[in-house]
């Protein structure tokens, strides 16, 4: 799930120019309180005239984020679907010590239901694999540093 998450978000969000627009708009935000708290009229003027581009701006990258959102839900409960049909009432994995809420105490190991392994799983791979393709939470591409 995760992996086809980020493949989505590489596909229709375009990272790279996401992030250029989210520094377009960090700028445009910066200037228009600038001019609110100074009242500077020209610069006022200037801003107003760049409203249009801006708004097609967020527009676009709404469009990204929602197309993402949509196809990335209708893959997880397709996916869901599928797996619980099977698994929702089966122990999947044993944790090596006691989760509160989470684990069931069986011999010497834990048993783990479906539901938390994968919400489990699921963050974990996830975290690792936008590590992976040098993304963060957001949709723009974080910077790498290098040492």
């Amino acid at each position: 799930m995760s992996l086809s998450s980020i493949l989505l978000r590489l596909k229709f969000a375009h990272p790279r120019e996401y992030a250029k627009f989210q520094e377009e708009l960090r700028s445009w935000n910066s200037d228009k309180e600038r001019a609110k708290k100074t009242g500077d009229k020209k610069l006022s003027a200037q801003l107003k005239k760049q409203e249009k581009r801006i708004s097609q701006i967020q527009t676009k990258m709404m469009k990204g984020s929602l197309i993402n959102m949509v196809v990335t839900l209708a893959l997880f409960f397709a996916i869901w679907q599928v797996l619980s049909s099977y698994l929702l009432n089966k122990t999947v994995a044993y944790a090596p010590f006691f989760i509160p809420y989470i684990t069931v105490e069986s011999g010497p190991f834990y048993e783990m239901p479906f539901f938390f392994w994968y919400l489990i799983c699921s963050f974990f791979s996830s975290t690792l694999l936008q590590r992976v393709f040098g993304m963060g939470v957001g949709m723009g591409l974080q910077p790498q540093t290098t040492k």
